[in-house]
């Protein structure tokens, strides 16, 4: 996000402390930290990587729809807007491609904000961060305990890159992993760097989020709902944010797709997706 005017310099969080507090879920147990009883951390970390990398494959191979809506606010009362639905899907050719279907004019720059290329990158791969196993080799994990989410048992870990390389952005935050099907089910943290050119007066800060998982094709967990409500805190002022992103009607693509679960093809009987329940976020937006 970029404000009309200011700059920050970019501070970095790191593993030891950086996700301590975190926002309250109305269905979320308390944290244990004791060690995970007849495995280890590394036995996870290995067993999740090998399962989102599983899912990652399987997830080009469905279409959606995604709802983006970004507003800025001063107190309760909207101040400006950014919102875009399309729809993910595949041309004739099977090439993935986005329909927009709704996209009004953005009134952003009214609340003091504008969105970059960043913000854009974050939508499509931070905000649904996926940790496959080509990814473990750029982040540093620590296991900080287990946790219930809703009927879920999970593993929790903070993650965060061992180093910034370039113009590339990653996650930081902490993610939460089943640990019956070893996959993430909820992932809350922000996009790194914020960044702050050297000869401008020019800034790109990027919001704390939430994203939650639901089971769709009764195998994978896929992202349905994102929230980031947070205050960016530029030089010259503080602009509150609001931002709500939905995934939705997922659908596995017919042509030569094939859905793999633990190496093995899912029967197509079993690849009917049951009922979405909304994450349950009593501050969300009716």
């Amino acid at each position: 996000m970029k404000s009309v005017s200011g700059r920050l310099l970019l501070c970095l969080t790191v593993l030891a402390c950086g996700f301590a507090a975190l926002p309250a879920h109305a269905q979320e147990g308390s944290l244990d930290s004791t060690p995970p009883a007849g495995t280890t951390p590394e036995d996870i970390i290995k067993r999740f990587a090998a399962k989102e990398t599983e899912f990652a494959k399987a997830r080009d191979q469905y279409t959606y729809r995604q709802d983006v809506k970004v507003e800025t606010l001063d107190g309760s009362t909207v101040t400006g807007q950014y919102h875009e639905v399309y729809d993910v899907m595949f041309n004739d050719q099977g090439k993935r491609i986005e329909n927009v279907v709704f996209a009004p004019q953005s009134s952003l720059e009214q609340g003091g904000l504008s969105m970059d290329q960043g913000d854009f990158e974050d939508i499509r791969h931070r905000m649904p961060f996926v940790l496959t196993e080509a990814d473990l080799p750029e982040y540093n994990i620590l296991y900080v305990g287990q946790q219930q989410e809703d009927e879920v048992h999970c593993y929790v870990f903070d993650i965060a890159p061992k180093e910034i390389v370039g113009k590339k952005r990653y996650f930081q935050g902490r993610i939460w992993v089943d640990d019956h099907d070893f996959q993430i089910v909820k992932t809350y943290g922000k996009s790194v760097p914020d960044i702050r050119k050297k000869h401008s007066n020019e800034e790109n800060l990027y919001p704390k989020f939430t994203t939650w998982r639901q089971q769709i094709d009764g195998q994978y967990w896929f992202p349905v709902y994102t929230r980031a409500p947070d205050e960016l805190h530029f030089k010259l002022q503080d602009i509150h944010i609001r931002e709500i992103i939905k995934y939705e009607d997922y659908k596995r693509f017919g042509a030569k797709s094939t859905i793999l679960f633990e190496g093995k093809q899912i029967p197509k009987s079993d690849q009917k997706p049951p009922e979405q329940k909304k994450p349950d976020d009593p501050n969300a937006p009716k």
